[in-house]
């Protein structure tokens, strides 16, 4: 912190959750910004009219192409993310199906990462392809991959960063060179991380993508998707939500700046927390491995150490039983909530081979490493001791 009278560095990221965006946007004397619950937004006469139309008076016009509350949630997401620009989306998947849409060409090449949601390997498979867009997959961790994929026609390279569910870290910086060196431009799915744990914009990407149902919203009550990144990269992006409509309502953008205003707080308790949760895990024999980035045994801990503050909230593990032991387990778990998705204040806990892959094949579930027992927790801000003991008691259940 700096001394009196010493110029101040840059705010920490808990004041840009708390500020960033609002305070000196705001209209009146609010300390929240307000709901602007309106479809259109009136001229006063033509003159007005006409300077808008020609770029003489910044302002909305109608609301699938801006609204005042949800311009706040994006400059605040500029805060956190350190990008000029930010787009909100209906949900995460809508983010990222629009931005594929807006920046591949009929014809194009995408190269994706293996270990990533399967709704996104979906719109790959069942749409891009009606495009004649190609997408090579690649394991995360492999750079050597990644130079390989790279030819003629490619125009992405897309990623998460932590993976789901094995929370691969990619290698950033050199991922970005190798693709950047060809002219590939770099979008990572950073929902996993939070702008708390990792900026991948820092890091040489050129966009950042949230799924802000999760941490970025933080209470399970609502669904947004988000895109980050220079105005250059965010423009033809903004300009394809205004087309295809899959925009924000005011009163979720509205949640979603109350929920970003203690990411960093309860980030860090999640990080804390989920630490102490793999620690723990895997000194217990009745678990076969722990996935977790913050543990020396994960492969990619000497990336993420590198790169990232925190760990995040989500541990992957594998129970030394069967379907039947593994399903009582969760079934016994008395404070995670037996449900998908993650980030959010209330603990999580699912089996992917029963919530997210149950009717994929056993040969697809084996190619991609969805075994019978596999768990993944999203730990929530209870309190570390009572999530602990509540684990303890569940595997007992086996």
């Amino acid at each position: 912190m700096a001394e009196h009278g010493e110029k101040p560095g840059p705010p920490g990221p808990s004041t840009r959750a708390v500020h960033g965006g609002e305070r000196d946007a705001q209209k009146g004397s609010g300390v929240t910004t307000p709901i602007h619950q309106t479809s259109t937004f009136w001229f006063r006469d033509s003159e007005e009219l006409r300077a808008y139309a020609e770029g003489r008076h910044p302002r909305d016009e109608y609301g699938r192409y801006g609204n005042p509350t949800w311009r706040a949630a994006e400059r605040k997401l500029c805060e956190l993310e350190g990008a000029e620009s930010a787009v909100l989306f209906a949900s995460g998947m809508c983010a990222a199906t629009t931005a594929f849409l807006a920046l591949l060409p009929r014809g194009g090449h995408v190269i994706a990462t293996s270990d990533c949601y399967r709704r996104t390997r979906q719109f790959f498979r069942q749409y891009l392809s009606k495009l004649d867009v190609e997408a090579t997959v690649i394991e995360p961790a492999s750079t050597i991959a990644l130079k390989d994929a790279i030819r003629d026609g490619t125009s992405l390279f897309f990623t998460e960063s932590p993976t789901n569910p094995y929370l691969r870290v990619i290698d950033l910086p050199e991922a970005a060179r190798i693709a950047h060196e060809r002219g590939v431009r770099v979008m990572v799915d950073s929902t996993f991380a939070s702008p708390v744990n990792h900026t991948p914009l820092a890091d040489g990407a050129d966009l950042v993508l949230h799924s802000a149902t999760k941490y970025l919203g933080g209470h399970n009550d609502l669904l947004a998707g988000a895109i980050a990144g220079s105005e250059a990269a965010v423009a033809p992006i903004r300009e394809a939500v205004g087309v295809l409509g899959g925009i924000l309502d005011a009163h979720a953008a509205w949640l979603l700046l109350r929920g970003m205003k203690t990411l960093a707080l309860r980030v860090e308790r999640q990080n804390a927390t989920a630490l102490r949760v793999a620690r723990w895990l895997e000194e217990r024999p009745e678990v076969r491995r722990v996935w977790y980035p913050g543990l020396p045994s994960h492969p990619d801990y000497a990336v993420a150490t590198r790169l990232m503050s925190g760990f995040g909230g989500v541990v992957t593990f594998e129970l030394e039983t069967d379907l039947a032991g593994a399903t009582r387990f969760t079934d016994a778990c008395r404070l995670p909530y037996v449900a998908p998705s993650l980030g959010g204040v209330e603990s999580l806990i699912e089996m992917p081979v029963l919530m997210s892959y149950w009717d994929q094949p056993p040969e697809d579930r084996r190619a991609l490493g969805i075994t019978d027992t596999l768990v993944r927790l999203s730990c929530g801000v209870e309190d570390a001791d009572d999530l602990l003991a509540d684990l303890a008691q569940a595997l007992r259940a086996i």
